[in-house]
C-alpha cells in the first residue's frame, strides 16, 4: 500500500476513534484507536487519544502510562508533557504534575528562543507597570 494511503487510513481510524469518544463511547473508541496502533504502534494522536479515553473512564494511571509513552516517542514535544501533566493532576499525583509541567514550560521557552519569539525569562521582583508610578 502506498505511504500516504496508509496514512489515510491512519487518519481514518484516529477521526472515527476521536468520534466515538466525543459520544462517549470511550471502550469503542479505545478499541479503533488500538487497530490505527496495530498499523503504528507511534501514531501520537491515536496514542492520545486512547489516554484522553482513559482519563474520561478515571483510569488515570493507563492515561498517565500512555502520556509517558508519549514523551519517549518525542521527548521536544511541549504538549505531551503538558498533557501528561494533566494526566497526573487528575490523579491527585501533585509533584509529578507540576515536574512534567515545568518539563513543558522549559521545552516551550526553548522552542521560542529558537524561532527568536522569546522575550526573556520573567523580570525578578516587582514589575513596574506604566502609568502606575508611586
Amino acid at each position: 500500500m502506498p505511504e500516504d494511503e496508509e496514512i489515510s487510513e491512519l487518519e481514518e481510524f484516529f477521526y472515527a476513534g476521536a468520534d466515538l469518544h466525543g459520544e462517549g463511547k470511550h471502550i469503542e473508541a479505545i478499541e479503533v484507536f488500538d487497530r490505527c496502533l496495530a498499523r503504528d504502534s507511534e501514531y501520537k494522536d491515536a496514542i492520545l487519544g486512547k489516554a484522553m479515553c482513559y482519563l474520561a473512564m478515571e483510569d488515570y494511571q493507563r492515561a498517565i502510562e500512555l502520556g509517558q509513552r508519549l514523551v519517549e516517542i518525542d521527548p521536544e514535544d511541549v504538549l505531551s508533557y503538558t498533557n501528561l501533566s494533566m494526566f497526573y493532576q487528575r490523579a491527585g499525583m501533585i509533584e509529578p504534575a507540576e515536574e512534567a509541567g515545568a518539563k513543558a514550560r522549559v521545552l516551550d521557552w526553548k522552542r521560542q528562543l529558537a524561532e527568536g519569539d522569546a522575550v526573556g525569562p520573567p523580570p525578578e521582583g516587582p514589575v513596574k507597570l506604566p502609568g502606575k508610578e508611586r
